[in-house]
């Protein structure tokens, strides 16, 4: 296949008011590092310009007449790798990622603290104990990966094979841990794997890979993973690499926009595979009111989960539940509004402003009191609205809506299938509300304050193991007895 130069886009205005200055990102291609400015792109969040090399087709395929570079790598040599990987990822030792860390401020809205955050903890995925959890209870036995695994089923033997598969990643760059728990969980399938890299994390995925390369540019794993940018939803690439003859399934991350072109592609023999957009919730009892002190503890436990990636993340609340009336109810938002403005390890004090669309709905709500009530303010360090049922817009920018209830019980009925986490105070009422709540849809349940996690691990993700769900399963079934063998 030739190379594709996507389209240029308007360039960036320069600060000073020269030349537009360019982010050069590389791409990586099986350990090989590719720099270049054939192309030049505009950032999603910050309208940064960067400028990449031309996409080398070629170089982002892996023939299916031959097996994958790792394909046969057993699976104990995999997670040496992984393991050793994880301490030369320290930010503080790595020159990749310090690099990374510098050219992501100018794509990122997240800002120097909560992204140095998220590096200095990516080692923290590639700990043994994480990833032998994370194989173990996707898998079972490991020795389905590295080969045919006998079994019987109705007295008929049989061999199972979890396969390695061949993947495009999608990837979201709301958060960098999303590249860096891509590229442990994409090891461990033992496949090949094309990331598309996201504008608002251009950097993370390929220091990784970079760091794999410096490692062994030979090693099955490094040959197994390419990284590259092109802008999302060019036909001009999408349209010959989103096809069957080289891959098995898209890994879409990401907004409701982008799940939705990816299904285009989906069809026979080219699955999709969806962490698709979400909404997080809390349920707070009626137990949060003992005390003044203890509903402030709890009013920061709540904030610490509105703070997920300054809620851009989603498992970020968005809708909180109170169990009281609603000078309860009020009580708590006061509460919840003044810790919305200190910092979290995810989220900052001061985050961005709230959008204008938010602030005219909201100053409609402030002549409604007190069927309505506002707490906070529009300055992006936090914005609270007591309201009998849920507003009419999408909380975001630290907006949060609080609903008084009767019952926990009874807030299960605003959970639906787009609800992914809801944190709950205190964590023993879970057993009430549980059922109600995966019926509706829900698919995970934390103590109020702990909806951010490192996600791995051995826990399902949206619903799903996702090695499990990335494997091809393939049944061997010749030789065995069966009732039309003769004698």
């Amino acid at each position: 296949m030739d190379h594709v130069d996507t389209p240029v886009q308007k360039a960036p205005q320069s600060l000073h008011g020269g030349a537009p200055a360019y982010l050069l990102v590389p791409h990586v291609y099986r350990g090989r590092t590719v720099s270049g400015a054939a192309v030049t792109h505009i950032s999603r969040d910050l309208g940064t310009g960067f400028r990449t090399p031309a996409i080398e087709l070629d170089d982002l395929i892996w023939s299916r007449t031959q097996a994958g570079p790792a394909f046969d790598l057993p699976i104990a040599h995999v997670i040496d790798f992984l393991v050793e990987l994880g301490p030369r990822l320290h930010l503080d030792a790595n020159p990749l990622m310090q690099q990374a860390l510098e050219s992501m401020i100018q794509v990122s809205p997240l800002g120097r603290r909560i992204l140095e955050n998220c590096y200095r903890d990516i080692p923290n995925l590639f700990a043994r104990s994480v990833i032998e959890d994370e194989l173990r209870i996707s898998l079972g036995d490991a020795s389905v990966i590295d080969g045919w695994m006998p079994r019987t089923l109705r007295g008929r033997p049989s061999r199972l094979r979890a396969f390695p598969p061949r993947l495009v990643h999608i990837l979201a760059g709301n958060s960098p841990m999303v590249a860096a728990m891509t590229v442990m969980r994409a090891a461990l399938t033992k496949g090949v794997h094309l990331l598309k890299l996201p504008s608002n994390d251009l950097f993370t995925a390929t220091a990784i890979l970079r760091t794999m390369a410096e490692i062994d540019p030979a090693h099955p794993l490094t040959q197994s993973f390419s990284a590259a940018y092109w802008r999302g939803g060019d036909e001009n690439v999408e349209s010959i690499l989103y096809r069957p003859q080289y891959f098995d399934k898209l890994v879409v991350w990401g907004g409701e926009s982008a799940v939705r072109h990816a299904m285009r592609y989906a069809g026979p023999g080219l699955e999709l595979v969806a962490f698709d957009p979400k909404v997080s919730i809390s349920l707070i009892g009626r137990e949060a009111f003992a005390s003044e002190e203890l509903l402030g503890q709890v009013a920061r436990a709540g904030a610490a989960d509105v703070q997920s990636f300054n809620q851009d993340a989603c498992n970020a609340s968005r809708y909180q539940f109170i169990e009281g009336d609603e000078d309860d109810a009020d009580r708590y938002c006061e509460h919840l509004a003044t810790a919305l403005s200190e910092d979290f390890r995810y989220g900052d004090g001061q985050g961005p402003v709230v959008p204008n669309d938010i602030r005219e709905a909201v100053d409609v709500l402030r002549e409604m009191e007190p069927i309505y009530r506002v707490f906070g303010g529009y300055d992006g360090k936090g914005l609270v609205i007591r309201s009998d049922e849920l507003v009419d817009f999408h909380p975001i920018c630290k907006t949060v809506n609080v609903i008084p209830v009767k019952s926990l019980h009874d807030a299960t009925r605003f959970a639906t299938v787009a609800t992914q986490t809801v944190g709950i105070y205190p964590p023993h009422r879970v057993v009430e509300v549980r059922d109600a709540l995966a019926c509706a849809g829900v698919q995970r349940m934390v103590t109020l304050g702990e909806s951010i996690s490192d996600g791995v691990g051995g826990y399902p993700h949206d619903g799903m193991f996702p090695i499990h769900r990335f494997m091809k399963w393939i049944s061997e079934e010749a030789g065995g007895n069966s009732s039309t063998e003769t004698e």
